[in-house]
């Protein structure tokens, strides 16, 4: 990953969580500026952002930087959900998910 790629996937996971880059600068304990100026590139977070950052979004930080998933807090909410079903419900969700992702 890239600076320009983790922009925007800083941008992207904001933007689900549907909150303004000043808001999340703010919770996150920084001037009104810094996400903003993460996300065109101006600057970059520290290591100890990095993770101020994904403990705002839900997330850990392999979870940021893993591109392929698009939305990881709401994976995380299914994850817990499935971890609540019997053998013979899981069984009826793989096959759906295996519907569902066949083109």
């Amino acid at each position: 990953m890239d600076e320009k790629d983790f922009a925007l996937r800083l941008a992207q996971l904001r933007e689900k969580k549907n909150v303004s880059a000043r808001e999340m600068s703010l919770a996150i304990g920084q001037n009104p500026g810094y996400i903003n100026n993460i996300e065109s590139g101006k600057s970059l977070p520290s290591l100890v952002g990095i993770f101020y950052i994904c403990d705002y979004l839900g997330i850990s930080v392999s979870e940021f930087f893993d591109l392929n998933t698009k939305n990881p807090t709401k994976l995380n909410g299914i994850i817990s959900d499935l971890k609540k079903l019997d053998d013979q419900q899981l069984e009826s969700i793989a096959n759906l998910v295996k519907g569902l992702t066949k083109k």
